[in-house]
């Protein structure tokens, strides 16, 4: 990684500014993902995981935080050293991992995931890498999980081609948020069918050239 994410999360620091916003609507996703799920235990894996503050946000005071268990995956050991201080004030069965995301055999061990978190992912990598994720969230999640995915709506606003691959890996949108054309938009997704097909060997790698 070349980009210096510290600084980038610095961002969230500012309640006006966008990522502040999308942070706290993924939030509030989280939450609303936690009140549906089934009873007994919740497995989350969320990937680029920065600071974990969204996990650390939704699911602080949740009634169900004490289900919670799994794994964040994030490659920069600073926002990861972070992390690891925001899960410890949520669950002690949430480990984070220093690794790359991208990478399916750095976080195999925690699926199925009953929450997953793609957050910060599909606005840094290729139209190809974010289909092929998209093609393999069936693989990392038991049937009902709940995804959550993150990606600006700059020209040529991908969103539309988002959904519709969703919806192609046997996925149903439970809901989308956008505060206008150009913005941040986030998706909610339920995973209809888990899937046994392996995963590809890589599902991403960031594009320094995007910025």
């Amino acid at each position: 990684m070349t980009r210096d994410w510290v600084q980038w999360h610095r961002a969230y620091d500012d309640p006006s500014s966008p990522l502040s916003q999308r942070r706290s609507a993924v939030g509030r996703l989280i939450r609303s993902a936690l009140d549906a799920a089934a009873p007994g235990p919740i497995t989350v894996v969320s990937l680029c995981a920065g600071d974990g503050r969204d996990l650390a946000l939704g699911a602080a005071d949740h009634p169900r935080v004490a289900d919670l268990s799994g794994t964040l995956v994030e490659l920069d050991p600073r926002l990861a050293a972070d992390a690891t201080v925001a899960m410890a004030g949520l669950s002690a069965t949430i480990r984070v991992e220093v690794a790359d995301a991208g990478d399916p055999d750095r976080f195999r061990h925690a699926l199925p995931a009953d929450l997953l978190l793609l957050c910060g992912i599909f606005g840094n990598i290729s139209d190809d890498d974010i289909r092929r994720t998209i093609a393999a969230v069936p693989a990392m999640c038991r049937t009902g999980a709940t995804v959550i995915w993150t990606r600006h709506r700059r020209e040529p606003d991908l969103t539309p081609s988002i959904r519709a691959w969703f919806d192609a890996a046997g996925c149903e949108s439970t809901g989308f948020v956008s505060p206008a054309s150009g913005s941040f938009a986030i998706g909610c997704e339920r995973v209809t069918v888990s899937s046994t097909a392996p995963m590809p060997t890589r599902l991403f790698g960031f594009l320094d050239d995007l910025w």
